[in-house]
Order: C-alpha cells, then sequence, then structure tokens
C-alpha cells in the first residue's frame, strides 16, 4: 500500500502549526509528517525541532524563496525517504476532523487517473470547492475595481456541479490538497517563479496537459483560518502586489495572454492600486 506524508509549510507561525500537528499527530493513515519552515525570522524553527511527535520531522529551508519553493522541498524529502508517495500539502491553519477523512482523500487520490485531490474548504463563511482556469480576458474584467468582483464569481462552478461523491475541476485551493509524488516528476514540481499566489492556477496548468484529473472529495470537509500566517508577515498593499506579480507571469508564461492582454492588465492592475491607496488615505493608514 502507497505510503502517505503530511508535509505542513511554516513562516513565523509556530502556535498555528503547533495545533495543526496535535490535530493529526495520531492520524494512523499518516506515515510521516514533515513541517517545512520557510526561514522564520521568529523562534519558530527552534520551538518546533523541541516537539516530541511520532513520525515527525522539521525542515529549515536556507532561504524563504516563497511558498512554491518550501512545497519543492517538502516534496523532495518525502520522495528521497518513501519514493513513490502520495503527499498531503498543508497551510498551517487548517483544522481537520478525522483520520477517516484522509483515508477517504486518499483512496480518492489513489484511483488511476487522478492526480491531485482536494476536500470541501469552509473558509470565510463559505465554502472554497474549486473554480475554472480564467481566460485572459476573465482576468482583465476580474481586475476591475468594484466591479470586478461580478466578473471572478463567473469562474466558480454552480452548486449543481458538487452533486456527487467526487466532482472534476479545473483549479483546486492549495491550502490542503493531496498529490502522487510520480505526478509532481511529470509537471517537474511547483513553478518557484511566484514567491506567493496562483501557484493553484500555474500547477492546474500543467497537469492540463497530461492525462490526470483533478477532483473535489465532496464527502470530506476541512476548515481554513484564512491567511492568519500571511496577514501576519505581509500589509494590505503588499500583499496585493504580490498577487498581481505572479497574476502577470501565469497569464504571460502559461495562459497564453498576448501583449494587448498584458497591457490591459497592467493598465487595471495600476487602476486598482490606486483605488485601494485612496481607500486606505481615507481610512488613516495601511492595515498591519
Amino acid at each position: 500500500m502507497r505510503k502517505l506524508v503530511f508535509v505542513i509549510i511554516n513562516y513565523n507561525d509556530f502556535n498555528t502549526t503547533k495545533r495543526l500537528l496535535y490535530n493529526i499527530k495520531d492520524y494512523k493513515v499518516i506515515d510521516k509528517i514533515y513541517v517545512v519552515d520557510n526561514h522564520s525570522t521568529d523562534e519558530s524553527y527552534s520551538k518546533l525541532k523541541k516537539l516530541k511527535i511520532n513520525r515527525y520531522e522539521v525542515i529549515e529551508t536556507p532561504v524563504n524563496k516563497g511558498f512554491a519553493y518550501a512545497l519543492n522541498v517538502g516534496a523532495k524529502k518525502a520522495i528521497e525517504e518513501f519514493n513513490d508517495v502520495d503527499i498531503i500539502f498543508s497551510n498551517a491553519d487548517i483544522i481537520i476532523h478525522s483520520n477517516e477523512d484522509l483515508e477517504d482523500l486518499k483512496k480518492t487520490l489513489d484511483k488511476r487517473d487522478v492526480g491531485l485531490v482536494a476536500p470541501v474548504v469552509y473558509e470565510n463563511g463559505g465554502l472554497n470547492r474549486g473554480w475554472k482556469l480564467p481566460s485572459p480576458k476573465e482576468e482583465v474584467l476580474g481586475n476591475l475595481p468594484v466591479i470586478g468582483k461580478r466578473f471572478s464569481k463567473k469562474l466558480h462552478y454552480k452548486e449543481s456541479h458538487y452533486k456527487s461523491d467526487y466532482s472534476q475541476v479545473d483549479v483546486i485551493s492549495f491550502c490542503f490538497f493531496l498529490i502522487k509524488s510520480e505526478i509532481l516528476e511529470k509537471i517537474n514540481y511547483f513553478d518557484e517563479e511566484t514567491f506567493l499566489y496562483y501557484e493553484e492556477n500555474i500547477t492546474a496548468s500543467k497537469l492540463k496537459r497530461t492525462k490526470y484529473k483533478l477532483l473535489i472529495d465532496n464527502n470530506v470537509t476541512i476548515i481554513h483560518d484564512h491567511s492568519v500566517s500571511v496577514d501576519k508577515s505581509i500589509n494590505y498593499i503588499n500583499k496585493f502586489k504580490i498577487l498581481k506579480n505572479s497574476q502577470l507571469y501565469f497569464e504571460s508564461k502559461y495562459n497564453n495572454a498576448s501583449s494587448l492582454e498584458i497591457l490591459l492588465l497592467k493598465l487595471t492592475i495600476r487602476l486598482t492600486l490606486m483605488t485601494l491607496y485612496v481607500r486606505i488615505f481615507i481610512r488613516g493608514g495601511l492595515k498591519k
């Protein structure tokens, strides 16, 4: 039977990571737990090393090159130890209900034509169950201030799409997902050119060129305390800039955006940024 490795990405968030570790430490389906500390600037790494948990190992990256880089560090360590293996990648701010939920997800992943699986994610008072890959035009429209959210909603599937046990989607959330190691090797791992954001769309674009499916397991739900780690470390404007730099990279390298579409994306990004600065000025300063 294939092994299952659980990889948690930590950055300056020891308490949240510890909560998840104690959530899963007795789950029998897990063969090994790695925490990849992405070169935290606080005492996270030293505190994580002191935890006495079975089947657990903490890895410190020599530098913080971003989220995809940390995912690759965990993936390569798992493959080095177990060869062909199923891997769970998880943010620190996740709550899992049971060992049986992970068993269910693993069984779904181990189907022959499945490359990547995610549960239903409860976050921000709603459900995240994947989305459609956007066209460059849809990205431009989604960038428009005020009305852009209306266009972005069209990328989500209708409720009827999730009536069966499993639903095939274009893209899944990377806060928590499972993938086969051989699929990772086939797509040459995660693209490390983005520091944060759009890893989902980039990986989905890579998988679209293969025969493997991305599935939502509608029988399993996890809780995501959304952006706990990120919000502690990056202010509002910087987060927006990182997001949009990743968007431009995705569109130019993976989504076949034309030079005109790239120009329009840049213009809409600048327009939204100006709107954000005005809002922040009115409210009296940047969010911390």
